[in-house]
Formats: C-alpha cells, structure tokens, sequence
C-alpha cells in the first residue's frame, strides 16, 4: 500500500504521530538528498541504486529525521547487492555517521548492524539462519526497529539481531541507502515503510 507524499510531510519528522509513512512514492526521489557521484533512479516504480564510474560510496538519505521507528523495505540484487540501510544517520560528502542494517549478497550478514568511522560491527546475525532466510535471485525483505537503545532486524520475517546498545540509545538522525564503494553494484529497492513508535 502505498500513502501519500503529503502524510511524509507531516508525518516524516522526529517526534510525530505514530502511523505508516511511506519513504518511496514510487515515482521519483521526493523527500530523499543525494549523497555522492553514484547512481540513484526509479525505474519501473523501483528504486535504483547502481555505481557510477567513480565506483566510490553513495548515499540516499531522506530529508526527515527520525529517532523510534519500525522499518520494513523490499530489496533485489541485480549485481553485487552490497548495499545497507542506515538509521539515527547523517551523512557529509560521502562519509556517514550512524548504524547500518546490512544488505549484502547471501552468506555477508544481511540484517547485521555496523557502526560506520566508529566500532564496527554491532551485532552480526547467525549465519546458517541469514542463509536459510535469504532469497537469492528473488526479493527480500528487511526489517529495522529501533526503539531508544533496543535495536532489532529480520529477514524475510526471520530474525537477524536483537540488542540494546546505549550509543544507539542517545542518537537521532536520517534514514539512508548506500551503495558500497568498488563498482558493480546494482540493487533495487520498493515498498519503504516506516511507522514511527
């Protein structure tokens, strides 16, 4: 189901109501910034992200803010899927700041959490359970909670990570795709759906 730009409007900010938001109307980048020289499209009501030439990190943030919410998105990979979607982010040039669900090709800890410039990896999930969940060739699907410190994740409905960390605790900030440095990449994305808790 997809909801109005309108209700991302109102809805798409730190501290609203809680309710469904959805992040992609499925027609063009509205409510995102792009980060980066790579490539961000909507191609066939999905949206894109491929490496460009420079075959460096990009980034595509949404313009709102959010700290608790529950996020579900459909993923495929086309080629090379290293990607991730970052939460409580900011992001300057191409550097990011915050805590990234992994998504990356099956068997490379899709639904994992890492701390970029900071600890790294948070929490990694079982990996014989990452393998069964994931749908290779197919599209999966990611889910994000984050509510104060506690952050949770599953795949295809699988869970992935459950943690509470209390530098997540004290963080705000966007919502953001990447697309890993090194070329190749080629994953689209539909069906961004956020309620905020």
């Amino acid at each position: 189901m997809r909801l109005s730009a309108l209700l991302f409007l109102l809805a798409g900010t730190a501290g609203a109501q809680p309710g469904p938001i959805a992040l992609f109307n499925g027609r063009d980048l509205s409510g995102w910034q792009v980060y980066g020289t790579e490539e961000w499209y909507v191609e066939d009501g999905t949206l894109v992200c491929e490496s460009g030439p420079d075959k460096g990190y990009g980034y595509l943030g949404t313009d709102a803010v959010f700290r608790d919410f529950d996020l579900s998105a459909e993923f495929f990979q086309e080629s090379n899927g290293n990607s991730g979607l970052f939460f409580r982010s900011f992001v300057t040039g191409t550097r990011v700041r915050g805590w990234q669900a992994e998504v990356a090709p099956r068997g490379h800890a899709t639904g994992g959490v890492y701390e970029s410039y900071g600890r790294g990896w948070i929490a990694r999930p079982d990996s014989v359970a990452e393998s069964a969940a994931f749908r290779e060739g197919e599209w999966n699907t990611i889910r994000v909670r984050v509510e104060g410190g506690h952050v949770q994740t599953w795949l295809n409905g699988v869970p992935m990570v459950d943690f509470v960390d209390e530098t997540v605790g004290r963080a705000t900030g966007r919502i953001a795709l990447q697309i890993h440095d090194g070329g190749g990449i080629k994953v689209r994305w539909r069906n961004l759906v956020l309620s905020t808790l």
